[in-house]
């Protein structure tokens, strides 16, 4: 059984539709991998961890 903050592809499927789309030529960073900000978000709130115990590489830079 994976880790209760996995993503799996059928839920990613429901939940990607419902995210915003950065057009091209928008200005600013580009964005970090939607399904595993989603689960950095998920680990936290299933854990309890707080966001300055994550390991560092997790909040690196775009992916």
């Amino acid at each position: 059984m994976a880790a209760p903050w996995i993503v799996d592809d059928q839920l990613w499927a429901v939940i990607e539709p419902l995210l915003p789309v950065k057009a091209a030529g928008t200005p600013g960073p580009a964005w970090m991998n939607d399904r595993l900000v989603l689960q950095g978000i998920l680990f936290v709130l299933i854990t309890g961890i707080g966001w300055e115990d994550c390991p560092k590489n997790w909040v690196s830079g775009p992916a």
